[in-house]
């Protein structure tokens, strides 16, 4: 008995060193007298006692998503402006473009001068006065004589300025061309700005006012061609001496 029970001893030390210890039930052999040990059944397992394991959720797998490359696209067209207005302009003739002295020898012109023959001028038109030249003819007289239109058209200008003394400006019917007449001695009686003039009309009477010499007294006489603007004191000075070699004398009248 003793043997048996050391024997039992150890064989629960063997088990619980190694860790774990099965259950056993001591019962006594009949035919020997003998205990003997006889492991216990296991207890059944009940599935409902054993906690099922955590089985973790079968994970979805999003069908893959075709991604597409974004489309491409042109910008959008800007709107196309619509095409500038155009604006009609009446193409001026220039005289830098030569026609001035075309211009000029179209026109039936009077000598400005009453009694002064077209054999009797000079042209004067390139002659130096100072550091200027002089674009103009002077056409020498008594003091006092006539002055005359030589053109139809508007009197646009009475000037009384330092170098020219009493000015008239006239413009042909056109208003291409402006007739310029200095050193008058006083004006025609009734003369004003804006009236129009017929060819051979009274303006004024030879004279040495401005800048002339009092006893050499004549008409300087200019033309020019008048640019878009038509500004009476502005244009291409044009040498009228050619015009009035071949324009009518005015006659001489008496005072």
């Amino acid at each position: 008995m003793r043997a048996a029970a050391c024997c039992l001893g150890l064989t629960g030390l063997l088990l619980a060193a190694c860790g774990r210890e099965e259950p056993a039930t001591v019962v006594l052999d009949p035919a020997t007298g003998r205990q003997k040990v006889e492991a216990a059944a296991a207890p059944p397992v009940s599935m409902a006692t054993v906690p099922p394991r955590a089985v973790a959720p079968p994970v979805a797998v999003p069908a893959a998503v075709a991604v597409s490359s974004p489309e491409v696209r042109d910008p959008p067209a800007l709107p196309v402006p619509p095409a500038a207005e155009q604006v009609a302009v009446v193409a001026q003739p220039s005289a830098a473009a030569g026609d001035g002295p075309a211009l000029l020898a179209a026109r039936s012109l009077l000598i400005p001068v009453e009694g002064v023959a077209p054999q009797a001028l000079q042209d004067t038109y390139a002659q130096g006065r100072g550091n200027r030249s002089h674009e103009a003819i002077d056409i020498m007289a008594a003091r006092g004589t006539r002055v005359v239109a030589v053109d139809d058209g508007k009197l646009v200008k009475l000037f009384n300025s330092v170098p020219g003394g009493l000015t008239a400006y006239q413009f042909d019917p056109q208003g291409n061309l402006a007739y310029y007449y200095a050193h008058l001695d006083r004006y025609a009686e009734g003369l004003k700005e804006g009236m129009a003039l017929r060819r051979g009309d009274l303006i004024g009477y030879v004279g040495s006012t401005g800048n002339a010499a009092p006893d050499a007294p004549h008409l300087h006489f200019a033309v020019f061609r008048l640019g878009p603007e038509r500004q009476w004191w502005k244009g291409q000075p044009l040498n009228p001496y050619g015009a009035l070699r071949s324009a009518t004398p005015a006659p001489l009248r008496a005072p």
